[in-house]
């Protein structure tokens, strides 16, 4: 059992009530949508029912077969009151399906309380990360707040929508209806769980939920049933969106952005403390009491890749490193405007933790989020790192795909162009070689309007797809995704 899950729970039920953005806000909001990459963030009236897309470039493998689900917001605005962050909007799951190269597409908001008492009043109520929530918002615990709008993991025989600060929503891999709130025991109900799980090889899954400076560390088999859960104490109240894990460590990066007061919106709690380290706690899988502290130099982050360990004990991890987190605190607020507030994008940098307790982080040149690797290998030394690129201060959203080699230091690169948005790519193994694979990337075609699917090989992204197909629908840009093969 863990104790005091009341007071756990205190820091994300704590949700105050406050008027929403008004009508004339909202009204303002949608006409500047049109423009570029506004189309991003625009609104998703109702559910998309399966569709083909139509495959316009190359010629698609054969022997390819699978599903691809990917969640994001996409809904922020009602009549009566809009959503205030982008992190905020209601998620809606995508399933891209392959069979026999031909890819179809569908849809389907997740059934939330949230989105109900929303569609009921015509207006966003609740609070969220960077929204008040409205006086009429009834709240009993932080799953009626729940977005369900970060990212997608098939488990057993169905897909998890997971959300920063509740429970995995439960969804059918076929129809995408929703089930309801994953409950692992009842004393857990409700209780965070983060939307970037680390999964190990046999499928394992591990992951945090957290609350100010205590988070609980999940242990699940690969069908999703509770193994473990621990409570432990963190050095700080930093935001953790995401972590890392090598095959023996959980290694958990508190980022020197700190929640300082217990405020709603969530993110008019935290400061950046600039005279901070960026601290790496790291946990022995076998024993979470087993705890090492490192330093590295300030950064901020949302993402971070799957961490190894060398041979003379040094663990090492890639992340997506920021000058600090002023895109979380203002500028995903501003992209509902379709205004970039000019931040600097994020840029690759590996992490290493010395066993004599160094600890040095390298930067690239290279601009990179949502960093992708082979599963096969997670926790595992590896070379390559997959990502989205070419982000600019000017469009804070990414046009191009990277793949890192670590070894040789050489980054390879693909320009889908201006008028493309690209969105996280996903690592399909093929052979036994880790080069030997697939990338699958979303992209939002600008001009067509239209949500296309690229296929790279991942020895040579450069070239450019393989396949590539296109929707008759344009879906706004999504965050995390997973694949399941069929």
């Amino acid at each position: 059992m863990i104790p005091s899950r009341r007071s756990f729970l205190a820091g994300a039920a704590a949700l105050s009530a406050a008027v929403v953005t008004p009508e004339t806000s909202w009204a303002r909001r949608a006409a500047r949508l049109g423009a570029d990459w506004g189309l991003a963030t625009a609104d998703v009236e109702t559910d998309v029912a399966p569709r083909p897309m139509r495959l316009v470039h190359g010629r698609a493998p054969a022997d390819l077969s699978g599903d691809l689900f990917r969640n994001g917001p996409a809904r922020f605005r009602r009549p009566g009151g809009a959503a205030a962050h982008w992190f905020d909007g209601d998620g809606l799951m995508r399933r891209f399906r392959i069979r026999d190269g031909d890819v179809e597409l569908a849809a389907r908001f997740a059934g939330t309380p949230k989105r109900r008492q929303e569609a009921a009043a015509g207006a966003m109520l609740m609070p969220g990360f960077g929204t008040l929530g409205d006086p009429r918002a009834i709240i009993e615990s932080p799953d009626d707040a729940n977005a369900a709008n970060t990212s997608a993991l098939p488990v057993g025989d169905a897909v998890w929508a997971l959300w920063e600060g509740g429970s995995a929503l439960a969804m059918d891999p076929e129809t995408l209806a929703t089930r309801g709130f994953v409950t692992h025991r009842r004393d857990l109900a409700a209780m965070p769980f983060l939307a970037h799980p680390r999964i190990e090889p046999d499928g394992r899954i591990w992951n945090l939920g957290v609350v100010h400076d205590r988070a609980v560390v999940w242990r699940l088999a690969a069908d999703g049933t509770l193994e473990d859960a621990q409570l432990i104490d963190l050095p700080r109240a930093s935001y953790i969106h995401d972590f890392t894990a090598t095959d023996r460590h959980l290694l958990i990066v508190l980022q020197p952005w700190v929640r300082t007061r217990r405020v709603m919106p969530l993110v008019d709690g935290f400061d950046w403390v600039a005279d901070e380290a960026a601290q790496v706690l790291v946990l022995d899988k076998a024993d979470l009491s087993a705890q090492r502290l490192y330093e590295l130099p300030a950064f901020g982050f949302f993402h971070l890749g799957d961490a190894w360990a060398e041979p003379d004990g040094t663990l090492r991890f890639d992340v997506c490193a920021h000058e600090d987190m002023t895109f979380a605190a203002r500028g995903a607020r501003e992209i509902l405007n379709g205004v970039s507030i000019g931040a600097a994008p994020a840029r690759l940098a590996l992490a290493a933790l010395r066993p004599d307790g160094r600890a040095e982080l390298t930067y690239t040149d290279v601009v990179a989020e949502f960093p992708r690797s082979d599963p096969r290998r997670a926790g595992r030394p590896r070379r390559l790192t997959a990502h989205a690129a070419l982000e600019r201060p000017d469009r804070p959203l990414s046009s191009g795909l990277a793949v890192q080699d670590w070894v040789s230091g050489r980054s390879t690169l693909y320009d889908f162009g201006e008028g493309q948005i690209s969105e996280e790519p996903v690592f399909i193994p093929r052979g036994d070689a880790e080069a030997d694979a697939w990338l699958l990337v979303p992209s939002i075609n600008l001009a067509e309007r239209a949500t296309e699917l690229h296929l790279f090989e991942a020895a040579d992204a450069a070239a450019g797809p393989v396949a590539s197909w296109r929707a008759d629908v344009a879906l706004p840009a999504g965050f995390h995704g997973a694949w399941r093969a069929a």
